[in-house]
């Protein structure tokens, strides 16, 4: 019960995290610039807001986006943060079948308890593959932004994709450290049957063997 409390308690983290890439990928403001205090630069126009895919001017009356549609032109923090989000995204569905997959209460045809676990320590790898992607992104684009422009605050874009990433790594940790032998299920391998004849706990053989020693 608990081994499996575990693996849902990663597997939910792992998904809020996901979630939070794909909104932080979606959205546009990473970081915003200013040479002024927030409430001058409001009110000339002046706040900028810039994304991975649009540079977006905020005022009181209008919130005017261009898009950087010119990718070869581009700073390469901002190509090298697009391409990874972009696979932190697409990975996460994936990782996120393999791990429901691998659950105790989802069975399938032929499915045993090795590849269950093998399910699941993909599924926690790729989420881990996904942390990784999200965290360099997360870093790299504002210390890009801060060398070329001038970096006064963080954006709502940025903390969702550090929380997202934190999250797919703490989820994916959890799924990995849970997948060992599940202590309410007793292996074979290490199991005992008491001979009365002999009055001795011997190792328990294979059925056809065990059969066969009953006969004599």
């Amino acid at each position: 019960m608990a081994h499996m409390c575990r693996q849902l308690t990663g597997s939910a983290a792992s998904c809020v995290g996901w979630v939070g890439v794909i909104v932080a990928t979606a959205t546009n403001d990473w970081v915003r610039t200013c040479d002024y205090t927030v409430a001058t630069c409001v009110r000339m126009d002046e706040l900028g807001s810039r994304g991975l895919w649009a540079e977006c001017v905020i005022s009181p009356a209008l919130y005017h986006c261009v898009a950087l549609n010119q990718i070869l032109t581009l700073p390469a923090y901002v190509q090298t943060s697009r391409a990874l989000m972009i696979c932190a995204c697409l990975l996460g569905l994936p990782a996120m079948l393999l791990v429901l997959m691998s659950m105790p209460c989802v069975r399938l045809q032929n499915d045993t308890a090795a590849v269950k676990q093998r399910r699941a320590r993909v599924g926690g790898v790729l989420f881990l593959i996904m942390a990784v992607c999200g965290i360099i992104s997360t870093v790299w684009f504002p210390v890009g932004a801060h060398q070329a422009e001038g970096l006064m605050s963080f954006g709502f874009s940025l903390y969702a994709g550090w929380v997202g990433s934190a999250l797919c790594l703490l989820g994916g940790s959890v799924i990995l450290c849970c997948q060992g032998l599940d202590p309410g299920t007793p292996s074979r391998e290490n199991s005992f049957y008491y001979s009365r004849q002999r009055g001795t706990a011997t190792p328990l053989d294979p059925p056809a063997n065990h059969a066969k020693s009953a006969r004599v």
